[in-house]
């Protein structure tokens, strides 16, 4: 009988387990690839990365406010500082669970493929990414983050040494990249063009250089040393903007997807009023006419405006964003020409090259206003402004007002460099709720506190008290 039941217990077991293999092969789905394809997930990964670096959380509802490019005419609680824990979760979720998993997994497949190319770029956009977590936050999980197999609660390092790790990282990109190897595909913002993501590479390290450079001046300089003994190139014209280029509804930009169904944001008045105090062609690239007459023609709202002192104002009677932005398929930029001729005049301006500041500094304008079709006489006349020429006595200023200029729209990046260079200086309103201060920092999401408790308790004791108002690391002044 113990016999019997034994031979029924083990054919029981082999028509389980012979059920569950015809399941198995029943649940695949032929016309889908078991292993993830480099060149889908390099598309889709840096789609979603560059709509959260765009989009509203990140940039419109924060950033582009800090840095007083934009204004709310509406619901105006951000615009005075009014954030929760819950506040900054986007770039946060996304960055981690998405972009900077995806990243890693097309580096997987590159070494997996002995494909090098996609081992660069995944290094490139994974670097990227991580100092765009790291500019807002501080300290954040680096050295163990994406690694879930080996650590569920990932450790924060020190921004610093972040900073490091990314330099390091890229450093290994631009070794790896080789435009004589083979070939990628998927890739939406150079085209597969191996050499422009050697420049864009570059670029990153020098932007990094110079987020460094007032706390550790030698290391940065090291970094642009490297750069030209490895005869590295930069990106060199307007036509190899790192940037996505959107296209028509659905995957429209996300401003204009914004705009769409909703009218919460105008221009600022402090930018407005200092394009117009320059006589800047771009003003009316970078704003909208009123919708009704006014003696302007373009009107900012005061940053920190209360919802009733917008609303006086006005929804007819105040700018959007240029046409430019509010377009379908206007571009997110990631890295501009500007943006590198800028960093190169402010290496120049600290003696990390013998490059002349003053004319790199004039050449980052002019591309500038090429990145609009803005040419000519009036370019000339806009350089020649004494409020314009470059003083050398005093770079930061000189650099930090023009390029504060140039970055319209790149919430995070101006803002990282306004509270770097500390120009342009600008004013909190008074019904902000940070007692004249502007935020200089993201505050972590709510969700670390419960799922990486200790870590997260570790980097405040290090960092300081997780406030809008806690400076990092870079923020030396």
């Amino acid at each position: 009988m113990k016999n019997k039941k034994l031979y029924i217990l083990a054919f029981l077991a082999l028509a389980f387990s012979s059920c569950k293999k015809e399941l198995d092969e029943i649940n695949i789905n032929p016309n889908a690839p078991e292993v993830a394809q480099p060149d889908y997930l390099l598309t889709g990964t840096t789609k979603t990365t560059v709509d959260t670096y765009w989009g509203v959380t990140n940039n419109m509802n924060s950033s582009l406010l800090f840095a007083q490019h934009w204004a709310k005419v509406q619901y105006t609680e951000e615009d005075r500082f009014i954030f929760s824990n819950s506040s900054f979760t986007s770039l946060w979720s996304t960055g981690y669970a998405q972009s900077i998993a995806g990243f890693n997994k097309i580096i997987e497949l590159g070494d997996a493929q002995g494909n090098t190319n996609y081992k660069g770029v995944g290094l490139v956009l994974r670097s990227w990414v991580f100092l765009l977590l790291t500019d807002a936050y501080g300290d954040i999980p680096y050295s163990q983050a994406g690694k879930i197999k080996q650590f569920v609660t990932p450790v924060y390092d020190k921004q610093k040494d972040v900073y490091y790790g990314i330099l390091s990282d890229l450093k290994s990109a631009q070794a790896v990249l080789d435009p004589a190897s083979k070939v990628i595909a998927g890739d939406v913002i150079y085209g597969n063009n191996i050499a422009s993501w050697k420049k864009f590479a570059n670029a990153l390290r020098l932007r990094i250089a110079l987020r460094i450079a007032d706390k550790d001046a030698t290391k940065a300089k090291q970094v642009i040393d490297e750069i030209q003994a490895e005869g590295g190139a930069y990106i060199s014209s307007n036509t190899e903007n790192a940037q996505l280029k959107y296209d028509v509804s659905p995957q429209q930009n996300p401003v204009a997807a914004s705009f769409e169904t909703r009218n919460d944001y105008r221009i600022s008045k402090t930018i407005i009023d200092k394009l117009f105090a320059l006589n800047d062609p771009r003003l009316p690239v970078y704003a909208s006419k009123t919708e009704n007459t006014t003696p302007q023609t373009y009107v900012g709202i005061p940053n920190g405006s209360t919802n009733s002192e917008a609303s006086a104002i006005g929804l007819a009677n105040s700018s959007k964003p240029g046409t430019y932005f509010l377009d379908a398929k206007a571009p997110a930029v990631i890295f501009s020409y500007a943006e590198l001729l800028f960093d190169r005049a402010e290496a120049a301006a600290r003696g990390f090259t013998s490059e002349n500041a003053e004319d790199l500094y004039k050449q980052a304008i002019r591309a500038s206003f090429a990145q609009y079709n803005i040419s000519g006489t009036v370019v000339d006349n806009y350089i020649n402004q004494p409020a314009v020429q470059y003083d050398a006595a005093n770079y930061k200023k000189s650099i930090g007002e023009q390029k504060w200029i140039a970055l319209f729209g790149q919430g995070l990046e101006a803002w990282a460099e306004r509270r770097r260079l500390d120009f342009p200086q600008l004013t909190a309103s008074v019904n902000t709720v940070l007692n004249g201060q502007i935020p200089v920092r993201f505050i972590y999401p709510g969700t670390e506190q419960s799922l990486n408790g200790q870590n997260y308790k570790n980097a405040v004791s290090s960092q300081g008290a997780d406030l809008l108002t806690t400076k990092l690391w870079f923020d030396a002044f």
